[in-house]
């Protein structure tokens, strides 16, 4: 394609969204609209997947060990706990220290243990992590049949839902997504249909002269290319200002949720948003003039 007949194909664009003003006005914000909702739900989609991603990893075994084992087969037991495939790291627990972290989580009511009249009822424990959450309940069951072990639990009924919301969380994130990169696709190809039907007599007016189906076809689609882009860069100014104060509030007042920070993760949604919306643009153009035009 020659220099001076992409720059006409471009002219030929603008000039198209000059005289459609209010209607590119109109398509422009409608897809900024989509695309900042889509990138909304994107960040709250991988966040949230972050966050159970975080919680995941925090999923242990606890193991409580019968009173009265020795040293040697507190160790052995240990040992065996380590072999077990997927475990991924063994951290015993005596009881004395088991102790000391209950003081520490009761803060300013140290009065509850004066009920133990200075006796230690907890148990030594070991603390098992593993390298995949899936293997929780596998392990913490072959861990319970083993000698010298009172019980392994790991919080069966949390684990199981945390499981079903995260696969229910990225499930209902990428139909979503899905519905609303196909809503924005919806818009642009009406906006170039009717911009299509606008012109139909000049269109006709240009095959009748010779003019080839891509002559005719090249301005309609960088005017969807265009309205998407628009459309996407609105859309990526917005989300990034709203993410920056989202995440600066969180910090401020709720420290403890692992957001995941600005950059450079909105600028991946942005490279995103933008590639997402040309290509809708390009793809509702071509959508609508193969079906509204005979060209």
């Amino acid at each position: 394609m020659k220099i001076r007949t992409f720059e006409y194909f471009i002219k030929e664009a603008v000039n198209s969204l000059r005289r459609n003003k209010l209607m590119s006005v109109a398509s422009v914000s409608t897809v900024a609209l989509s695309l900042l909702i889509l990138g909304m739900f994107l960040i709250m989609v991988l966040n949230l997947n972050n966050m159970a991603s975080n919680l995941e990893s925090q999923v242990q075994v606890s193991v409580y060990l019968q009173e009265d084992l020795s040293e040697l087969e507190i160790r052995e037991i240990g040992t065996r706990i380590t072999k077990i495939p997927g475990v991924n790291q063994v951290l015993y627990i005596g009881k004395e220290e088991a102790m000391t972290r209950f003081k520490e989580r009761l803060g300013d009511q140290q009065s509850i243990l004066q009920a133990l009249d200075g006796n230690n009822p907890l148990p030594n424990a070991f603390e098992v992590k593993m390298d995949k959450p899936e293997r929780v309940k596998p392990v913490a069951q072959t861990i319970a049949q083993f000698k010298g072990v009172e019980n392994a639990k790991f919080g069966q009924e949390v684990v199981e839902q945390l499981f079903t919301l995260t696969k229910m969380v990225r499930i209902f994130g990428v139909v979503l997504i899905g519905f609303l990169a196909l809503a924005a696709l919806f818009i642009i190809s009406n906006t170039i249909r009717l911009t299509v039907f606008a012109r139909r007599k000049e269109i006709g007016i240009m095959k009748y002269v010779g003019a080839t189906d891509w002559f005719i076809r090249w301005p309609f689609l960088l005017e969807g290319i265009i309205l998407g882009f628009g459309g996407a860069l609105v859309a990526v100014v917005l989300l990034n200002q709203t993410y920056g104060i989202l995440i600066k509030q969180v910090y401020e007042s709720l420290a403890f949720l692992p957001l995941i920070p600005q950059y450079p993760f909105i600028t991946t949604i942005s490279i995103i948003l933008l590639a997402v919306g040309t290509g809708i643009g390009a793809l509702g153009s071509t959508i609508s003039l193969r079906k509204f035009m005979q060209v």
